[in-house]
């Protein structure tokens, strides 16, 4: 079978004493792993779990997150990894698009549950069935079977869900070990990435799964994250270019002893020279990938004899995973013509949630179109060029442009239009910026105090501009933003942050 449930069984009997996963103040081998998850997926199937159903999970960074998920899917549910930052109000969403079975929260997040209609389980319950006679599990997963549902901030005003299968997830490892055989059995690897995103998701499962040893931090914090990479020798990592800045500017970084890392990837913002240089000079090649939730995580490879001359070029196609760039009506373009980039690969997802409309603009004939501009040179290395879908990179995070306008407009205030864009920030790379028109006089304050209830915390503007005039639109009378991204470009320093 082709599941990630047999590929921790298969670790757990040729390697039972190996770390498995280590959160600082405790870890577990993989033989650990296996039978606690066993355990968690007797306790679920006997609380009336049936195979398919949702299970909710709103936590930050834990061991029990993460043996509760293979627990899900070894009782054949799905898993259903919610922002740990969301509001009741974007919780409750999701919720009733999806309709779990169950939702496990830890302490800081379950009272934003308590007003919506669903079972909710403390996380630390978890810990209940850690140790124990190994279970009897009678239901036994299957390749297809879906195994997750992840949200992702498109171009529209909701998160979409996307679906994947053990075989599209393990598909995704495998083509990936093959490509890029620094990282396998037994490699150390630290995760920055909350298990509530894409990145986080997908890096323990990935990992896992290739039998690695995996490091995690309730956050990332700069120094901690250094520490960790320099005590317990780390061999891999990936992180959006902002963290590589971060590390890079501490005082410790000088003197840090690297030289354990084998694979150093980043993606969702261009490497720069700059920052390839400062990385070098470690020994260590920074090497910019493309890819996006819908394809796995990784939707291109980046040599790194390549990375070294060209960091702003994310890589090419891979051993099995195909890009190309095609033009509007879907024909391939010209080398160095700019169009949108689409993707082919065992790892693409297999739907959005409940949205076969969606799904069939994404997915045509087995191709995702990513909604992103790219172009490709004549040797298949692919730039990224900007975003079709009007999303914003803050600290590794996507937000919807189109999910914060609504929440703006919402706010009862006399705003008749707004545009949200992204804005320059030290520290998360992008920002929220809300232009907006107003008929009479807009309350900031109540309007940031809205958005913080409706809205996760990285969400809400930290910057907002009033326009006198209505906004400028397109010749279909659409809302046009280029003109509001030049004009606000260089003028950010200017605006004073509203929160």
């Amino acid at each position: 079978m082709q599941t990630i449930n047999d590929a921790i069984h298969w670790w757990a009997r040729v390697m039972p004493d190996a770390l498995a996963l280590d959160f600082v103040d405790d870890r577990v081998t993989y033989l650990e792993y296996r039978d606690w998850s066993e355990r968690i997926a007797a306790h679920l199937i006997h609380k009336g779990l049936k195979p398919g159903d949702r299970v909710g999970i709103c936590a930050g960074n834990s061991l029990q997150y993460c043996v509760l998920i293979l627990g899900i899917l070894r009782a054949g549910g799905i898993a259903q990894p919610l922002n740990m930052r969301y509001t009741s109000h974007e919780l409750a969403e999701i919720i009733e698009d999806t309709e779990p079975r169950m939702v496990f929260a830890d302490e800081d997040r379950i009272a934003r549950l308590a007003n919506i209609d669903v079972e909710t389980v403390p996380l630390q319950s978890v810990f209940e069935h850690r140790h124990g006679e190994p279970a009897t599990v009678a239901h036994q997963p299957k390749p297809d079977d879906k195994v997750v549902i992840i949200a992702t901030s498109g171009s529209t005003a909701k998160p979409k869900g996307v679906v994947f299968s053990h075989r599209t997830m393990t598909g995704y490892v495998a083509t990936h070990v093959m490509e890029e055989q620094s990282i396998g059995k037994g490699s150390r690897v630290i995760v920055p990435a909350p298990l509530s995103t894409s990145a986080g998701f997908v890096q323990l499962i990935h990992y896992s799964v290739l039998g690695c040893s995996l490091f995690f931090l309730k956050s990332f914090e700069p120094q901690a994250f250094l520490k960790t990479i320099v005590d317990k020798k780390i061999n891999g990592f990936g992180g959006v270019p902002v963290f590589f800045e971060a590390l890079s500017k501490l005082p410790e970084f000088e003197d840090a002893d690297l030289s354990s890392i084998t694979m150093a990837t980043s993606g969702g913002a261009p490497v720069t020279q700059a920052l390839q240089d400062t990385w070098m000079k470690k020994g260590i090649v920074v090497r910019q990938i493309y890819g996006q939730t819908e394809c796995g995580g990784n939707g291109t490879i980046m040599p790194e004899h390549l990375a070294k001359m060209q960091p702003q070029k994310c890589g090419m196609g891979g051993l099995f995973n195909e890009i190309a760039i095609v033009d509007e009506d879907g024909n391939r373009v010209p080398p160095n013509t700019v169009g949108q980039i689409i993707m082919r690969g065992p790892g693409n997802m297999v739907e959005y949630w409940n949205n076969p409309e969606e799904t069939a603009k994404t997915i045509k004939d087995g191709w995702l179109y990513s909604g992103d501009l790219g172009v490709m040179d004549e040797d298949g290395l692919l730039t990224f060029v900007d975003r079709m879908k009007d999303i914003i990179i803050s600290g590794g995070l996507n937000i919807a442009a189109a999910e914060v306008e609504r929440a703006v407009l919402c706010s009862g205030q006399p705003i008749e239009e707004c545009l949200v864009i992204a804005a320059k920030d030290d520290k998360f790379g992008e920002t929220p910026l809300a232009i907006v028109y107003a008929t009479g006089e807009v309350d900031v304050p109540a309007l940031i105090a809205h958005c913080n209830e409706q809205l996760a915390d990285y969400k809400v503007p930290r910057y907002v501009a009033i326009e006198n005039e209505p906004m400028p639109r397109t010749a279909t009378g659409k809302l046009s933003k280029p003109p509001l991204r030049e004009k606000y470009a260089s003028c950010v320093s200017e605006l004073t942050r509203v929160r």
